[in-house]
Parts: structure tokens; C-alpha cells; sequence
């Protein structure tokens, strides 16, 4: 099934993210593992989100080329990605690229989703969200755009409570921190 989207594939490869996102993409989609690459690129951004000393790591410009590398394939060992998953983590370590690594994810995510048909959404909350929470998102978005939505969810305790919803150049802010914001700027007026 070839790509509905050649305006996202296009935009996607500008950047210097997108351009290693679509080369892992059409690596895998001739592998046919594109669904196991998205899921071990989940598994990497979860463990970016729950570990602050592997974050720094991607994120640090002073870790050697070979300590990185190590320090990644240890990492991708414990989650047990996928083996094009495991050689393009070290690919971006021999390349000082980890810390596109969190952009990266989110174009290959976008890449995955357009080949599925469907549209990505960044979702970001204050909490994280139950399953059935993030199913009814879901069927909320479906209805908005018409048609099926995978999300990419981020949480930001600075929020206070509700989400911010991106779908393209889209933004829907219902967080409780932009309206305090608003209010404030109404008062001050």
C-alpha cells in the first residue's frame, strides 16, 4: 500500500529528524515490520519519559560516540526492540543524532499513520490517560476529522488538568492552564 499522503512524506523529509524517520520507514516497510519498529519506538519513548538519566543520555552532547552506543544497545536489549530498531538507535549514536531521537519517533509515527490511512494526533495531558479515556479521545477525533486517528501521548504535569490536541497545523487547548492564563489577561485588561 503505498503512502495516501505525498504532501506529509514531503513535509516530513524537510527536516533533519524526518529525513532519518523516512529512511527507518522504508527500511521497514520493506522488511515488513513497520508495526514492530512502532511499537519498539514506543518503547523507547516510554522509557525517554520514565527515565531521566537515559533522557539526559540521548540528550547530552558530551557522551562518547562509543558510550552512547553501548549505553543504547544495553537499553534497546532491555526492551527487547526489534533488530532495525536496535541498528538505527545505533546508527544515531555513531552519528550524534540521539537527540533528535524524541522527533524522530513522532515523524515515523506520522509516517506509519498516513501509510495506515490514518491521521496522527500529538495529545498532551496533565495526567496520564486510562485506556478507555484515550478510546473515547479517539472516537471523539475520528468524528471531528473523519477518519481514524492514532495519538501520540505526551504528558505534561504543568497543565493542571485537560489536553492539548495537535492534528496538523490544528491546536485544540482545552488545558486548565491556558484558560488560568486567559483569564489573567482578561483581568489585567
Amino acid at each position: 500500500m503505498e503512502s495516501s499522503g505525498g504532501n506529509l512524506s514531503s513535509g516530513i523529509q524537510a527536516s533533519l529528524p524526518g529525513r532519518y524517520a523516512t529512511a527507518l520507514f522504508d527500511i521497514a516497510r520493506e522488511a515488513k515490520t513497520i508495526a514492530a519498529v512502532e511499537q519498539s519506538l514506543a518503547d523507547v519513548r516510554a522509557a525517554l519519559d520514565a527515565s531521566p538519566d537515559f533522557a539526559r543520555l540521548v540528550a547530552s552532547p558530551l557522551v562518547s560516540r562509543a558510550d552512547a552506543a553501548k549505553a543504547v544497545a544495553a537499553t534497546a536489549a532491555s526492551l527487547g526492540t526489534d533488530p532495525t530498531t536496535t541498528k538505527f538507535l545505533g546508527v544515531l549514536a555513531d552519528n550524534r543524532r540521539l537527540a533528535q531521537l524524541p522527533a524522530i519517533i513522532r515523524a515515523f509515527r506520522a509516517l506509519a499513520a498516513d501509510h495506515r490511512g490514518e491521521t496522527t494526533a500529538e495529545v498532551t495531558s496533565a495526567h496520564p490517560l486510562s485506556g478507555d479515556q484515550v478510546d473515547a479521545l479517539k472516537a471523539s477525533l475520528r468524528q471531528r476529522v473523519g477518519r481514524d486517528v492514532a495519538v501520540d501521548l505526551t504528558v505534561d504535569p504543568s497543565l493542571l488538568g485537560g489536553l492539548v490536541v495537535r492534528i496538523g497545523s490544528q491546536m485544540i487547548d482545552s488545558s486548565i492552564k491556558t484558560r488560568l492564563n486567559s483569564l489573567a489577561q482578561a483581568m489585567k485588561g
